[in-house]
């Protein structure tokens, strides 16, 4: 089977792009709704505290009223303090160490030094304690029944027999070896030290705790409780209009919606949930989709791009769907964050505030709480992404994630007075989801760099690597061609002020000012700004020199594609001087030879012209920085000329027609031109 070449490919792909992108879509919105929990959605929104703004709520079926946890917790107390710790009798160990005591007796009887005629009185004096005791009983004491008192009431099980007693009227080891401390002292005829040593070794429980028969009994008991507390009848008011939610509105409410949920389940029309659901989230993706096609038409057209931002959303709202099916204790454990961030960094705030938007307007519809779900979440997203709009250094991380805690610490405060209006009553337990969130928030880092790897994109994290000096290329350059090294330097310096002021990518721009003339390490010393003295130039003809000049741009892009760099920094490259020519070979040749033929494409940069803001920015810091440098009195005037100069003349070869710079831009970047150069040549200005 033959095998279609890479433009063949290339071309079917632009053919059918829309086609691809159609599929994408459906693929997102099938896999978004398939996860999504199938049920009809509760349509009241409630929360304690507040005023009921919406219509009477009349109830259209007999439903139960749903105990509050706290009250759960109660009831669970109250059952469990009715059940007595289970303790089983062993009536063996009582018999068996009385034997024990009669032989310990009889072993250490001789070296004792007591009369022999007194040892029946001794056999008889440890049985009898050790009888009364074990029939009284012996066992260990549990802390966990000690909340309140040393003592606590038992059950004991004596061959199925059931007894209630209280601890204090039982021994424990303790107790029994004092009891029979307090016997013997008013025995003067017996050695009580003797007698106490033999007893205190056959001191063992014979009431053991039964832990398993406990536990079962507390189990029972504890599901035998009923969790709810009255009913609502049918065509009964379960809230008036203008009526505070109060507690027991609001339990009457969160029961009610309890009821309806688990109705639809066995009434309701799975199929119209589905088509509800698929209707929705199909809004959603084709607003995203326009939103490409009206503002970002470069991403629109680029189903790489769409796909990246498809996964991504898919992949959040997924993600929760699976939270909702596993009914995850807390839904705000989920790092919703993350989407804006990484749609932040790979493009820019306005696609990732929209996408952000979307993502909680979804979600909204399968959240218990709609209004205080989305107004966490738009507000902390919104935050992460101002947080980052200018991502310079790592930290700035760290540092966005403990804005966003703040934010969620500020808006639960906030919700809590609103819901409870108490300081007091606030369970900071609850805030524990919001900081694992926040934490989960810091994946966005390695994703990132997987995004970028997988889709070939590059992020400010990289461009952040890349104008580290310390950079392989940069190293290289600043050894082998260190004038030209300066030169990179002071352009990026140039266009990164310019562009900051007029808008762009200022870390974008100032990454291509470093690498765009990485190409003259081939043959340094042909560049002037490179030179001490001697010119190659002198004894080459003037096509040659043009060619060599030229050259660097091809050269700077093999070793840029040889180093992946990333394509949108080699774009700088590419365009930095665009199509025009070199312009002192060129005139050159024109003086010495009139009399010849001159093909003016020697003498002309292969192009393409710059195709973004950042890149005719770059063209116009280069081209003045270079010819700055010839200034033999660098004054205020001559600066001044020199840089209208430059830029006239960049304009009337149309090299900024596709640059998307405006005349007002073109004179801020003057402006900084002539104020950036004037400082870096100490000119004084006149005031």
């Amino acid at each position: 089977m033959a095998k279609l070449s890479s433009s063949r490919q290339k071309a079917l792909l632009r053919k059918y792009s829309f086609n691809v992108k159609f599929l994408m879509m459906l693929a997102s919105i099938c896999v978004i709704v398939f996860a999504l929990p199938k049920q009809a959605k509760f349509s009241y929104d409630m929360e304690k505290g507040k005023i009921w703004n919406q219509k009477e709520l009349i109830s259209p079926y007999n439903f139960a009223i749903l105990k509050t946890q706290s009250e759960i917790e109660n009831d669970e107390k109250t059952a469990l303090a009715s059940i007595t710790p289970i303790y089983q009798a062993d009536d063996d160990i009582g018999s068996h160490e009385q034997d024990g005591f009669k032989s310990d007796l009889e072993v250490k009887w001789h070296n004792a030094g007591i009369k022999d005629y007194k040892k029946a009185e001794f056999v008889l004096a440890g049985d009898n304690l050790l009888k009364e005791i074990y029939n009284r009983g012996i066992l260990n004491l549990n802390p966990k029944y000690q909340q309140n008192a040393e003592n606590y009431k038992i059950t004991i099980l004596d061959k199925n027999v059931a007894t209630d007693k209280n601890t204090a009227d039982l021994f424990t080891k303790q107790k029994a070896l004092a009891y029979c401390n307090q016997v013997l002292s008013s025995r003067g005829d017996l050695d009580k030290a003797f007698l106490l040593n033999l007893i205190s070794s056959r001191l063992q429980p014979n009431l053991n705790y039964d832990n398993k028969l406990t536990s079962r009994l507390e189990k029972e008991v504890v599901d035998g409780l009923s969790l709810t507390r009255g009913m609502v009848q049918k065509g009964e008011i379960i809230v008036n209009k203008g009526s505070v939610v109060n507690d027991e509105v609001y339990q009457k409410l969160q029961s009610y919606k309890k009821a309806f949920e688990d109705n639809s389940r066995v009434t309701g029309d799975p199929r119209l949930v589905l088509i509800g659901q698929f209707l929705l989230v199909s809004i959603a993706i084709i607003l995203l989709m326009v939103f490409l096609y009206l503002f970002r038409k470069d991403i629109y057209e680029d189903n790489r791009l769409v796909s990246l931002i498809l996964l991504v959303v898919t992949a959040m709202l997924f993600t929760l769907s699976m939270a909702i099916k596993l009914q995850l204790p807390n839904l705000y454990y989920i790092p919703y964050c993350i989407v804006p961030i990484i749609i932040r960094i790979l493009f820019d705030t306005r696609l990732a505030l929209n996408i952000h938007l979307l993502v909680v307007l979804i979600a909204g519809f399968f959240v218990p709480n709609s209004f205080e779900f989305a107004y966490f979440e738009l507000t902390a997203g919104m935050v992460s992404i101002y947080s980052i709009k200018n991502l310079i250094r790592r930290e700035q991380f760290l540092i966005s994630a403990l804005i966003i805690t703040f934010t969620y610490f500020v808006s639960f405060i906030g919700i809590s007075f609103i819901r409870e209006g108490s300081f007091r009553s606030i369970d900071w337990m609850d805030f524990l989801p919001f900081v694992v969130s926040v934490l989960l928030t810091l994946l966005a880092y390695p994703l990132i760099y997987i995004f970028e790897k997988v889709f070939a994109i590059t992020s400010d994290i990289t461009l952040i690597e890349l104008t580290n000096t310390n950079a392989p290329l940069l190293r290289e350059m600043a050894f082998s061609a260190p004038g030209t090294f300066q030169h990179s330097l002071q352009v990026a310096n140039l266009a990164e002020n310019a562009i900051y002021t007029i808008g762009g990518n200022a870390l974008l721009v100032r990454a291509g000012a470093l690498y765009h003339d990485i190409g003259k390490m081939e043959n340094p010393l042909y560049f002037i700004e490179n030179q001490s003295g001697y010119n190659p130039h002198d004894k080459l003809p003037y096509q040659e020199s043009a060619q060599i000049i030229i050259r660097h741009v091809r050269k700077g892009i093999e070793m840029a594609q040889k180093e992946n760099l990333p394509e949108i920094v080699i774009d700088f490259i590419r365009t930095h001087h665009g199509d025009t020519r070199v312009d002192y070979f060129y005139q050159s040749f024109l003086k010495n030879f009139p009399e010849k033929f001159v093909d003016e494409n020697t003498f002309r940069y292969p192009g393409p012209i710059p195709f973004s803001k950042e890149g005719g920015v770059l063209m116009l810091a280069d081209s003045v920085e270079a010819a700055s440098r010839a200034l033999k009195e660098p004054d205020e005037k001559s600066i001044s000329d020199l840089v209208d100069r430059i830029i006239k003349y960049k304009l009337e070869q149309n090299q900024l027609k596709d640059s998307h710079i405006t005349l007002k831009d073109i004179e801020t970047i003057k402006a900084i031109f002539k104020r950036m150069l004037m400082s870096i040549y100490h000119v004084r200005i006149d005031y």
